[in-house]
């Protein structure tokens, strides 16, 4: 199995995602990159100034978390799991079954000068 880490298809440190503008507070957005046929699926998380990354992948189920691009819950409270409706802290810590105490596999980000990068 391909660590994320040595997926080729992770965008380098230094990758721009969007300016935090672009995001709600609190709000998130999906990303997709591609090499070849490998495919790297990771969302941000803005709640205030902090802006948090995951790998787009419930570590219950292995499954996408998100649905048309959307992750949070209508309150803008949780990360949702689309799937089977587990809920996730804005840290990324599973606070429901089936995933209470589980935690969503972070992706460095950053944010410089009001805009989002990879780290």
């Amino acid at each position: 199995m391909v660590r994320f880490e040595d997926n080729p298809a992770r965008p380098a440190a230094g990758q721009r995602l969007c300016a935090l503008a672009e995001l709600a507070d609190p709000g998130s957005k999906g990303f997709r990159f591609r090499a070849d046929s490998r495919l790297f699926a990771g969302f941000i998380v803005r709640e205030g100034e902090a802006v948090r990354g995951f790998i787009d992948q419930c570590p219950h189920a292995g499954w996408p978390l998100g649905y048309d691009d959307r992750y949070l819950t209508k309150a803008g409270d949780h990360i949702l799991c689309a799937g089977h409706g587990a809920l996730f802290n804005l840290q990324g810590v599973g606070v429901t079954t089936p995933c209470v105490g589980d935690r969503l596999t972070a992706w460095p980000v950053e944010v410089r000068d009001g805009e989002v990068f990879t780290a």
